[in-house]
């Protein structure tokens, strides 16, 4: 089967299932080549919907989750996102086509290797208003803060509160809390001094790296 073919059964299964009913999410996994942020041994495994093996032992997100996150954001045109844990850079570029070209994605990336690829896949993909900056995201991206949304793209032994500190009022922050064991996808709404918060499902992510990462917490246990 032709990787088109496998694209379009995703997004026709996502719809008919009611798993991601925001077209707009749908449409920008329409328009990113999955096939461009993948190891060129996997490019035929694209559109498997589970993840898959990329540089510095680390991996790319299965399909359905990164559009879950994408969706959970409530993205509109024109935010200014931040993602921590940039990886391949496929959850940036679909972020970017939802907030469109007046919109900007600052994705961090602590591991240098990945960085410049991340960096790589969205040139090839033609994204222009993403960024992947090589830092520490636990600490967030002060140079470019407040963001509209913020979501990490890695799990954390809870969430760092520099990213709560650059997050705008009424602005949403998504990041996977818990240990090796797998952790609650959670969503954070900033209300002026305070915050809300819900769980959105159960998810495993790799760990988070850096000041707010995996120091606090043994994923070997």
């Amino acid at each position: 089967m032709e990787l088109a073919e496998k694209k379009r059964r995703l997004a026709d299964y996502w719809l008919e299932s009611g798993i991601i009913s925001d077209k707009a999410v749908i449409r920008a996994f329409m328009h990113v080549p999955r096939e461009l942020f993948v190891l060129e041994q996997y490019k035929s495994e694209a559109y498997g919907d589970y993840p898959l093996p990329i540089p510095a032992g680390q991996t790319i997100s299965q399909p359905t989750t990164v559009l879950l996150i994408t969706q959970a954001l409530e993205l509109k045109k024109g935010m200014k996102v931040l993602e921590v844990g940039a990886g391949s850079g496929y959850q940036a570029s679909i972020i970017s086509k939802v907030i469109g070209s007046r919109g900007f994605v600052y994705a961090t990336e602590i591991i240098p290797e990945l960085s410049d690829f991340g960096e790589k896949n969205l040139r090839r993909a033609g994204i222009k208003n993403a960024l992947i900056v090589n830092c520490d995201g636990g600490r967030g991206y002060e140079k470019a803060s407040p963001y509209d949304r913020i979501v990490v793209s890695a799990a954390c032994p809870e969430i760092p509160a520099p990213l709560i500190g650059q997050l705008k009022d009424g602005g949403i922050l998504i990041v996977p809390v818990g240990g090796s064991m797998g952790q609650k996808l959670t969503r954070l709404r900033k209300k002026g001094s305070g915050a809300e918060t819900e769980i959105l499902g159960d998810f495993a992510f790799v760990p988070l790296k850096g000041k707010h990462g995996t120091n606090k917490l043994d994923f070997q246990k």
